[in-house]
């Protein structure tokens, strides 16, 4: 049973997704992935959102990125909305956080499908305790490495004459 489902609006939104891929792959979790565009197969986006049982949808578009707001028209279940970066750097995001009253979507930083992914496990996290705890870890861990760096900075810095 996936967990998450991410809809790209184009096949070209990929290296996006797969950052959101490796997290999930990271922590265990399923995914279903599908690309459907909000404009051109609005049908197909609609029977994507309601045949599936995941709990939380990744939605990754660019230029009018309607298709996170799409996507949440369709369900009640969470949509994270990751802008695209582009020509037009700020249309995504913008389209993205402007969702009209009713039908929010959660947006994260442009071409951040990593953050998608971890914003998506928190939320499963809510009632996964397994889950809630390897979150944790990963923290202490990223902790733990800018500790490291910090003295290993340190030390370099001290060498220099």
């Amino acid at each position: 049973m996936a967990k998450v489902f991410i809809i790209m609006g184009s096949k070209s939104d990929f290296p996006i997704a797969q950052k959101a891929i490796a997290v999930l792959n990271k922590f265990g979790v399923a995914y279903d992935i599908a690309v459907a565009s909000a404009h051109r197969t609005p049908k197909r986006v609609e029977d994507l959102v309601t045949g599936t049982d995941a709990d939380v949808f990744i939605s990754i578009a660019g230029l009018s990125a309607a298709l996170p707001g799409v996507v949440a028209s369709f369900t009640t279940k969470p949509v994270i909305g990751v802008p695209v970066s582009g020509s037009l750097n700020y249309d995504a995001l913008l389209s993205i956080v402007q969702m009209p009253p009713g039908i929010p979507v959660a947006a994260v930083g442009m071409d951040r499908g990593d953050n998608a992914a971890t914003l998506a496990l928190e939320m499963l996290a809510l009632s996964d305790a397994s889950l809630a705890g390897k979150l944790r870890d990963d923290r202490k861990s990223m902790a733990a490495k800018i500790e490291k760096d910090s003295e290993s900075v340190v030390e370099e810095a001290r060498k220099v004459e």
